[in-house]
């Protein structure tokens, strides 16, 4: 490093929440390989020791010393002369907790710089944990560049980084865990050109890898030059470390031209985020592998491909447990797709535990008419086979519901939705069959499932149905798939009022009769399991609404506010009272 270059080492890499010292050695790891490439600094994501997000681990005092010891351990050993390091870590100071990025070098820690703005909207909750830090100066780095240090949500508006442009910063440094949702990418890029454009400063934008629960952090971290240009492009989805070159001119810090990686977007993103979710899932809780119940259907389908190319083949196991309700044509499907996959694919038929149910039930329901409460006990009796399996050799149990399936409660409790982790749980139903389109003739970078036709086309084409009675369809009981899943953006990811959804051509019965099976499933949707966030407004972590509600929109469409009824509003004083 010279007073006119440096290098600068991007890691962009998969933490584990939790796992310090485990962290510690990607830290580690990533310093040695940026040290031969000839890097003086390494900068790592955002609370990197810990990852992100701790949520309510990052409150308890033995997690907190464990991130400082592991701080001041990876501080001395930069004293050996090798590439400085900017890691974050939770930091407690003065009796305050703060999310903060430090810069470690020389065999110390150099500076640390606190958050300023902490997101607590949508999967956000930083205000709960966190204390805001004050605006921050630049850091020095090595008595050559002043780093400017804006931390994630802190370039979202434009206070931070005017105050780092205005004392003395010369290059934007932002640690970021920002999740993947459709649209953030083009989102998060427009905010940086707009924080590049007023301060008329460089920035450079990584970003956290990796599945954590619900959350699928994409990476696809990037450079930007003070002239808008792209210097470097990250690739999305997998980890990368890249060293980026620097050279000081007349008008300031400008980083050479490097690779500048295709990134994936739009259905190939939306597909890549569920397969690393669940393989982080699967990999971060240690299960050798996972089982899913193949009924010939699409949804377990796409999970079973989504496996595939998340563990191997070797690592997925895949059960038929046909009833008499099963159709020659599922078994035939679904050995079809076990095959195209070359998964384990066993066969458990179902009838002899069911009908031990409805005989043990039979007094207590003489009487009664068969119906929807039969028909679950097949769901009932899967889900416990599933269950003993994965208890009995290892394996997480995958469950395959679907996003208009878990809005509507069209699934069954302790049947169908039983399983650890649920990889299409925010995609809808027409979003399956378009992404099992996809996978057919395309997979992503890395995947490691085969090539090709991996879903029969007829999984693709024909109705869907649960067959659980004779000749059963799912649009029996719901509307068509392309009706349904538009009320239901429009209700869940936008929040419309009935009168606005029947203005886009929609009957109001069907409506009305949608926003009610959504109400009524709440407390289904309380028992789910986790799945990949892709929307913008999942559920759990985004949506949160009460399971007793007695609330339904009378569709009567917006109610105009009488203005002549108001004395005040927000006033601080000056109002009267009569006592």
């Amino acid at each position: 490093m010279t007073a006119t270059s440096f290098r600068l080492a991007l890691a962009q890499l998969n933490p584990t929440v939790g796992d310090v010292a485990g962290n510690a050695e990607k830290v580690r790891a990533a310093r040695r390989d940026a040290a031969a490439l000839g890097a003086d600094l390494v900068m790592f994501s955002e609370l990197f020791l810990s990852a992100y997000p701790p949520e309510d681990l990052v409150l308890k005092p033995a997690f907190q010393d464990a991130c400082r010891k592991a701080c001041e351990e990876l501080a001395r050993e930069t004293a050996d002369g090798g590439p400085a390091l900017l890691l974050g870590l939770p930091w407690l100071e003065d009796g305050k907790l703060y999310n903060a990025y430090a810069l470690l070098d020389g065999g110390l820690i150099q500076s640390v710089r606190f958050k300023v703005d902490l997101p607590n909207y949508g999967v956000f909750d930083e205000k709960r944990v966190f204390e805001p830090g004050p605006l921050p100066g630049p850091v020095v780095f090595r008595n050559h560049i002043r780093l400017g240090i804006p931390i994630c949500e802190d370039i979202w508006s434009d206070e931070v980084v005017e105050c780092i442009a205005e004392t003395g910063g010369e290059i934007l440094l932002v640690p970021n865990g920002s999740p993947f949702r459709r649209g953030v990418i083009e989102e998060r890029l427009n905010v940086a050109v707009a924080r590049v454009v007023e301060s008329g400063l460089p920035m450079v934008y990584l970003n956290q890898l990796g599945g954590q629960d619900e959350l699928v952090f994409e990476g696809a971290s990037f450079v930007l030059n003070a002239d808008r240009s792209f210097a470097h492009q990250l690739p999305a989805f997998r980890e990368a470390l890249v060293v980026t070159n620097w050279e000081r001119g007349a008008e300031g810090w400008h980083c050479l031209q490097g690779e500048v990686a295709a990134v994936e977007s739009g259905d190939e993103a939306d597909y890549s985020a569920c397969v690393l979710g669940l393989r982080d899932y699967v990999e971060k809780n240690r299960f050798p592998g996972v089982v899913l119940g193949l009924s010939g259907g699409i949804d377990s389908a796409i999970c079973a491909a989504m496996a595939v190319d998340a563990l191997g083949a070797e690592r997925v196991r895949c059960v038929m447990m046909p009833y008499r309700f099963t159709s020659q044509e599922s078994l035939d499907d679904a050995k079809a797709c076990a095959d195209a996959l070359g998964v384990r694919y066993e066969i458990v038929p179902i009838a002899e535990p069911v009908e031990g149910f409805e005989s043990a039930l039979a007094e207590l329901f003489a009487g009664t008419n068969r119906g929807i409460t039969e028909e679950n006990l097949q769901s009932r009796v899967r889900g416990t086979l599933l269950m003993s399996i994965s208890n009995k050799f290892g394996p997480m149990v995958v469950t395959t519901g679907n996003k208009s399936e878990m809005s509507c409660g069209y699934a069954t409790l302790y049947g169908d939705m039983n399983g650890g982790y649920n990889p299409i749980k925010d995609l809808y139903k027409t979003e399956v069959f378009r992404l099992s389109a996809l996978r057919n003739r395309w997979k992503p970078v890395g995947a490691l499932g085969p090539d090709g036709e991996v879903i029969p086309e007829n999984i693709i084409v024909k109705p869907p149905s649960a067959e659980l009675r004779d000749n059963q369809k799912d649009q029996d009981s719901l509307p068509p798939y392309e009706v349904l899943d538009d009320i239901l953006a429009c209700l869940i990811e936008h929040e419309m009022r009935l009168s606005d959804i029947v203005a886009r051509g929609h009957d109001l019965e069907t409506v009305k009769k949608v926003e009610r099976l959504l109400y009524l499933a709440e407390y289904k949707r309380r028992q789910a399991a986790p799945g990949v966030k892709v929307t913008r407004k999942n559920f759990g972590r985004d949506r949160r609404y009460p399971i007793v509600n007695g609330f339904r929109d009378p569709g009567n469409g917006a109610h105009k506010p009488d203005p002549t009824l108001v004395k005040g509003v927000g006033k601080a004083g000056g109002e009267s009272f009569d006592f």
